[in-house]
């Protein structure tokens, strides 16, 4: 990553950046090859390299989200809820980046008899509908 591509990137969030994380309020008047080299020495979380990166969030912050998800998903596959097919958890990872995930796109079948007239219906009419 080039000083150049940063400030054409995001010239606000790599001035705050560098503010938060070295103090420095005026750029400009610092070297060139000392502003680049502060630049690029940022961290992964810092807001430029997130923006570059097309990160919504830090990756601590996706990886604890992500386990937060698994643990309420392991919870609640052993519940009566999830033998009924109801109140499945919703995804703090998909709530915090903006997104849906293939879950709750695609919920599956609350019961077998559910699966089974579904199936019914697909051979029925046929493998591609027709």
């Amino acid at each position: 990553m080039t000083l150049a591509r940063m400030m054409e990137i995001d010239r606000d969030a790599l001035v705050c950046d560098l503010a938060e994380v070295y103090g420095i309020l005026d750029y400009k008047a610092l070297p060139v090859p000392l502003l680049a080299a502060l630049a690029s020495g940022l961290r992964d979380n810092s807001r430029i390299k997130m923006k570059m990166n097309g990160q919504q969030i830090p990756v601590d912050t996706m990886l604890l989200a992500a386990l937060v998800d698994q643990m309420a998903m392991s919870v609640w596959m052993w519940s009566e809820n999830s033998k009924k097919g109801r109140d499945r958890p919703r995804s703090v990872l998909a709530l915090l980046t903006g997104q849906e995930t293939q879950e709750e796109e695609n919920p599956g079948f609350a019961t077998p008899e559910e699966y089974e007239r579904k199936r019914a219906e697909i051979i029925k009419g046929g493998r591609h509908g027709n």
